[in-house]
């Protein structure tokens, strides 16, 4: 699966490396999940410091969100990041498990 971001970069969901990553000239960003049965596990988010504000790691969770819903797979947000993103957007909170 591959999502543009702004500035034309793309998400790619890694299945092999389990993480959503958008790789830029300053780095990668990467949201990192590990699979239990039905449910995802999201452990880390980053995004190198030169790309912060961009709204990159947003995108990223979004990605991994949207791919757990098309899988119908509960998320429980490990990372504080996720946990954040989560409770600012209402409409993810369906996919808490």
């Amino acid at each position: 699966m591959t999502e543009a971001l702004p500035g034309a970069v793309a998400i790619d969901h890694r299945v092999e490396a389990s993480r959503f990553e958008a790789a830029y000239p300053e780095g990668v960003a990467v949201c990192v999940y590990r699979r239990e049965g039905d449910v995802v596990l999201i452990t880390h988010t980053e995004v190198p410091s030169a790309l912060e504000g961009r709204g990159i790691a947003a995108a990223l969770v979004q990605a991994a969100l949207d791919w757990a819903r098309a899988q119908g797979l509960r998320v429980r947000p490990l990372c504080s990041y996720v946990v954040a993103y989560m409770r600012r957007h209402p409409q993810t909170q369906d996919l808490l498990g």
